[in-house]
């Protein structure tokens, strides 16, 4: 049979599409010859054109066709590679607008699934919705109210490996060593299970480079002996005791990096002259390479940085960078004579393991973090598989001219790395559902220092700001009027206050200054109940995981003509059908 997923953006990709077929490979098998998964691509204006590779690296995955083919399946049938379908499937809608599935479904013979964040349409159409929220069950028709079953929310899932309700769970501590004496020492006692609140005492096992040293303080990351416990915080006080770890998410696309990656950069700088113990890595989005993302920092070709006086850098690689940036191209050899839409499963499954194995990771071994909760009903991915190469490669980094080095980390997905950072400055986008699912305190940013750099805008809107000519002055015109009517009705952008409707962490818009910024954050690592009361309230405002095993079990009662066991909450009150 086969299982056709339709998707499209980069959020969609990676935190909706990515769980859901682990999951079902997990359910169904992994007999190809049984159970065949594709993935079909539709146009995005938010897409940056690598969602068709990172949908083929998902090794659950059989085949994928890129957005430029879709209009053509969608209205003749027809595949860019001609691709055949078994009798029996399902058609599942993970992005997009809900009326594809209806079109190709009918055409193929499926049944259709959908999952929905906010709205459910097509009800005559779709055979079941996994809806993310009860309070959609009452705003569909009452005729079709059967075929709306409550999942949950797809982004709780996103930190599933890591995250039970509880926390972040360790190992069981060792048994204790022999006595110095001809009799038997005592048993060690067995290690607690680490809380969340005990979160940043993980270690993060990677060496940095201090403005070109490596000294006995700063050359790596504390031991457990050295760092700091019972949820006491570093602050400038006892800075020499712990090393913190921030994050940077400047973006994957232009139209943030242009702004996002010089602030986030001045921002570190300046924190770093207070904290010198601070430590600062960019989880590079699966979307972008190095090489891009580090001409954002060059003012020769992102002349803002000079006209703002905000910070550049340059981009310090390795030899072995260079030959993971050579396997690259070589994939992307690989996936233009096939077309990227069509591969054969075994080999490319081995292949698959063989390069996360030998990932470009700019950080080391993930050996030392604690394993996922025993209780959760999903294995972690293998994409949290631990480097096989005892020697790591040397990290790539930015370099800025005072010398502060910002980590780039490839690896991807990167929850174990934002899990153990104390907080994250970040701009918006599916970013913010993954940290505050993680529970990782945020600030986030949304930069109008330059105010026709935002051009990505849906509709009319994007249109005319992309005009050949005008399209500056309509961006200015746009962005203002946006940027005026976001102060005064404060509009919420980051998905925890989204869930929440309210602020949990703070959205900062306009013409941002970079000290100031700064000296938000030092007032969290100040002040760690600050970033202790933000911590609990994304984990009490984030969704429960589950979502995609639920889902997953919607779509095999479609595809095996049964019914599957579904929680529903109306009114408080839960129940199974």
């Amino acid at each position: 049979m086969d299982i056709l997923i339709l998707s499209n953006g980069p959020g969609e990709v990676t935190t909706w599409v990515k769980p859901v077929v682990r999951v079902l490979r997990q359910k169904l098998g992994d007999n190809r010859s049984l159970v065949r998964i594709s993935v079909v691509l539709s146009p995005c204006t938010h897409a940056t054109g690598k969602e068709a590779d990172i949908a083929l690296s998902y090794p659950e995955v059989d085949r994928v066709q890129s957005p430029e083919h879709f209009f053509r399946f969608l209205l003749w049938g027809v595949t860019a590679d001609n691709w055949d379908w078994h009798n029996k499937g399902v058609v599942v809608f993970l992005g997009g607008d809900q009326i594809f599935p209806v079109i190709i479904g009918s055409r193929l013979g499926y049944r259709k699934v959908v999952y929905a964040e906010w709205e459910t349409r097509w009800h005559r159409w779709i055979d079941k919705f996994g809806v993310m929220k009860s309070e959609m069950l009452t705003k569909a028709p009452r005729k079709y109210s059967h075929k709306l079953a409550v999942v949950g929310d797809l982004m709780a899932d996103v930190g599933m490996g890591r995250w039970g309700d509880g926390g972040v769970w360790g190992d069981k501590g060792d048994k204790g060593d022999k006595g110095d004496k001809e009799d038997k020492g005592d048993k060690g006692d067995k290690g607690d299970k680490k809380d969340l609140k005990d979160m940043h005492t993980l270690q993060f096992p990677i060496p940095f480079a201090q403005h070109g040293e490596q000294s006995e303080a700063n050359s790596q990351f504390p031991n457990n002996q050295q760092q700091t416990t019972n949820n006491k915080q570093p602050t400038t006080n006892n800075q020499q005791q712990t090393t913190i770890l921030i994050g940077l998410l400047p973006g994957s696309k232009s139209a943030k990096l242009t702004q996002g990656l010089p602030l986030t950069l001045a921002i570190a700088e300046y924190i770093h002259s207070k904290l010198p113990q601070t430590r600062f890595v960019i989880p590079v989005a699966p979307t972008l390479d190095i090489d891009t993302l580090a001409s954002f920092a060059d003012p020769q070709q992102n002349p803002l940085i000079r006209q703002l006086g905000w910070t550049e850098a340059k981009l310090v690689k390795d030899g072995r960078r260079q030959e993971a940036g050579g396997r690259r191209q070589e994939a992307e050899g690989r996936r233009q004579e096939t077309g990227g839409r069509r591969q054969k499963a075994g080999g490319r499954v081995e292949k698959n393991e063989a390069s996360i194995n030998s990932s470009p990771s700019s950080l080391s071994s993930l050996s030392s973090l604690s394993p996922p909760s025993p209780h959760l009903p999903i294995s972690p991915s293998p994409h949290l598989r631990a480097p096989a190469s005892p020697h790591p490669p040397i990290s790539s980094h930015l370099r800025t001219p005072t010398g502060l080095q910002v980590e780039l980390w490839q690896e991807f997905p990167a929850h174990e790395l934002l899990s153990q950072c104390r907080l994250c400055l970040t701009t918006i986008g599916a970013n913010t559902a993954e940290l505050g699912s993680l529970g990782v305190p945020m600030i986030v940013l949304l930069p109008a220092n330059q105010i026709d750099a935002m051009r990505a805008w849906d509709g009319l809107p994007g249109l005319l700001a992309n005009l050949p000519g005008i399209g500056t002055s309509m961006a200015k015109l746009i962005n203002w009027i946006m940027l005026q009517l976001v102060l005064r009705y404060k509009h919420l952008f980051a998905w925890p206050n989204i869930w929440a409707k309210e602020e949990i962490v703070p959205e900062l818009v306009g013409n941002l200054q970079p000290q100031e910024v700064a000296e938000l954050a030092l007032d969290w690592l100040d002040h760690p109940e600050k970033l202790a009361e933000i911590r609990d309230r994304l984990c009490k405002v984030r969704g429960k995981p589950g979502a995609a095993e639920k889902l997953a079990d919607l779509i095999r009662e479609k595809v095996e003509g049964r019914r599957s066991k579904v929680e529903w909450r109306i009114n408080n009150k839960s129940f199974t059908v």
